[in-house]
């Protein structure tokens, strides 16, 4: 469009973040001199500040261009990186896309100037790895969906890896549970000075997203690496391939204990793999049970809460953060294959937990996507689950006590069902949730099942899992190990004793078979190929793959009225 031209228009440019507002009042003036040439754009909104007027002046023709940048979108899928996927696929609608501005709000409202960091729960300035790492998803998405440009990428960016690259650690070991989001200070749940311990599942979240932050962006790839070089892994993962977390006693000395539950532990553990870490034992699915619910065989964690002291929740939050960040693939998998899971059985559990929320809206119509979520007030927490304690759809908060009011339509399993489903079913869902938000604060934990209305909180991990979502919808798995550079994660200190002192992972070195182990006994798989029910099993060398993972008819029939007699029998006719 020429600057002699007359013009009405809303020029949108996201991935800048520039946008003009015009009036039709404008008009150019041909025959003024060059020297003189202006044009004055009364309310003008630009990177999100609001300006009376902007005049523009030019001493050669001044053209606007506006090809591709009408639709608040520009260029999702650029670099190709879209390929066929599980789920939904396209490029946002102008309402997803509002969706995932308002997603953002929450880390612009949240987001602490002096560490990089953000809240996890409202105004309160406190924040765990786990929320840390579902802020960097939100920043991943934001800035490939456009809604904020690379300098504000960048600057957020460089900003967080620079606290957490010095942060004080636990036990000088790993990051500690909690931090306070001002000071970057450890603290305990109080918010008080102090360290209660660390997470072994919440690290390995974190370590999920520093990969995807470096794969993404190569040129941060150094930032990235000198996070987790300080950590100490010795007492984090051991020789057998288990996750431990650690929590500190009240006489001050530190208590190591197995972490993690079918569902979370192998999500988890997937982050230490990504690094080069031997998790094999925690990211296999034993010892596994099932429970059967509206008739679909519900895997759940075999280990006893009794004797463990560890509930075996089934949750629907760590089977879709494994779909949409890793597309159920093998953390070895580079082959960014959306169509095939490499790990098999994940997608397999995934569908059935799928499944079971949706066979239960058919049986009782409660429309049903359960995570573990923030409510307001006492007990400010519960696990939202499918199956816990011996008990389908159980609302337990972190005392084990039940709390049925409690249970509500997570609006990040709602939105993440629907992004890797795409049926009628997570249609609905959607609606359920999709417009459950404050404009400028982000969008609320859920919506009650009982009817008391919204959960009146935002969160990180519920805006930046959204964010995620919508950004699956577009690219597919998040994760694209497409980088075959040397990163300094590899190389540093090889061959010297501060990677073993710190238990690092020997990527400099491979292992070669000896003779007598060159023709090892094939192994049956940990999930027989018969229990694919709703993924078709693709036989591999090592872990058993999965694809055309399609939802299937459901045949269970409608419930039927319980027959009872009348309270009063009437009159026979004629009597």
């Amino acid at each position: 469009m020429k600057h002699e031209t007359i013009f009405r228009s809303i020029l949108v440019g996201a991935c800048s973040g520039f946008a003009l507002t015009s009036p039709m009042s404008l008009l150019a003036q041909p025959e003024t001199p060059l020297a003189a040439r202006s044009m004055t754009i009364d309310n003008v909104s630009i990177n999100g500040t609001d300006y009376n007027s902007v005049t523009i002046r030019s001493k050669s023709p001044l053209e606007l261009e506006f090809d591709g940048m009408n639709t608040g979108q520009c260029d999702q899928d650029a670099g190709g990186m879209s390929k066929p996927h599980f789920g939904r696929s396209g490029l946002l609608t102008d309402r997803e896309f509002k969706m995932a501005k308002i997603a953002w709000s929450y880390f612009e409202k949240r987001f602490q100037s002096e560490t990089g960091l953000v809240n996890a729960v409202g105004s309160y300035p406190s924040t765990t790895m786990w929320d840390t790492a579902s802020y960097i998803s939100a920043l991943v998405a934001a800035r490939e969906l456009c809604i904020i440009d690379k300098r504000e990428f960048d600057t957020r960016a460089t900003k967080l890896l620079n606290t957490l690259r010095n942060l004080d650690l636990y036990s000088r070991e790993a990051p500690n549970k909690v931090y306070n989001t001002e000071t970057g200070d450890k603290v305990n749940y109080a918010n008080e000075a102090g360290e209660v311990g660390m997470s072994a599942l919440d690290i390995g979240r974190m370590l999920v997203w520093l990969r995807i932050l470096k794969e993404r962006n190569p040129y941060l790839a150094n930032s990235v690496d000198n996070v987790p070089m300080r950590w100490n892994f010795c007492n984090l993962v051991d020789d057998d391939g288990r996750m431990f977390g650690a929590f500190k006693r009240g006489d001050g000395s530190t208590q190591y204990v197995q972490e993690g539950r079918l569902g979370y532990e192998e999500y988890a553990a997937k982050g230490f793999a990504l690094w080069g870490f031997e998790v094999d034992r925690a990211m296999s699915p034993e010892p596994l049970e099932y429970t059967t619910i509206y008739d679909v065989k519900v895997p759940y964690d075999g280990r006893d809460p009794r004797i463990f002291k560890n509930q075996n929740y089934v949750l629907t939050e760590g089977y879709i953060l494994d779909g949409l960040e890793m597309g159920w693939d093998l953390p070895s998998d580079k082959s960014y294959d959306g169509m095939t899971a490499s790990h098999g059985w994940r997608a397999e559990f995934a569908n059935r937990i799928y499944h079971v929320q949706q066979r239960r809206y058919e049986q009782t119509g409660v429309i049903t996507a359960r995570s573990e979520h923030q409510v307001d007030g006492k007990p400010y927490f519960v696990y939202d689950s499918i199956f816990a304690d011996g008990y389908a759809w159980n609302t337990l908060d972190p005392t084990g006590e039940y709390q049925p009011d409690r249970s509500a339509i997570a609006a990040k399993a709602a939105i993440g069902l629907w992004a890797l489903w795409d049926t009628e079913y997570t249609n609905l869902l959607f609606e359920s949730v999709a417009d459950l938000y404050d404009p400028e604060m982000g969008f609320y934990e859920g919506l009650y099942e009982n009817g008391n209305g919204y959960i009146p909180l935002q969160t990180a991990n519920n805006n930046g899992i959204i964010l995620a979502a919508l950004l699956y919808k577009v690219q597919g798995p998040i994760l694209q190990q497409v980088n075959t550079s040397a990163q300094y994660w590899d190389t540093a200190y090889a061959g010297t004793d501060l990677r073993d002192n710190k238990c690092h992972p020997r990527m400099m070195e491979e292992v070669v078979p000896c003779c007598a182990c060159e023709n090892p006994t094939q192994l049956e798989p940990v999930i027989p190929l018969e229990e694919f029910l709703y993924c078709r099993p693709v036989v591999t060398n090592g872990e058993t793959a999965a694809t055309d993972c399609q939802p299937e008819k459901h045949n269970l029939a409608p419930p039927e009225p319980r027959k009872v007699l009348a309270n009063s029998c009437p009159k026979p006719e004629g009597l």
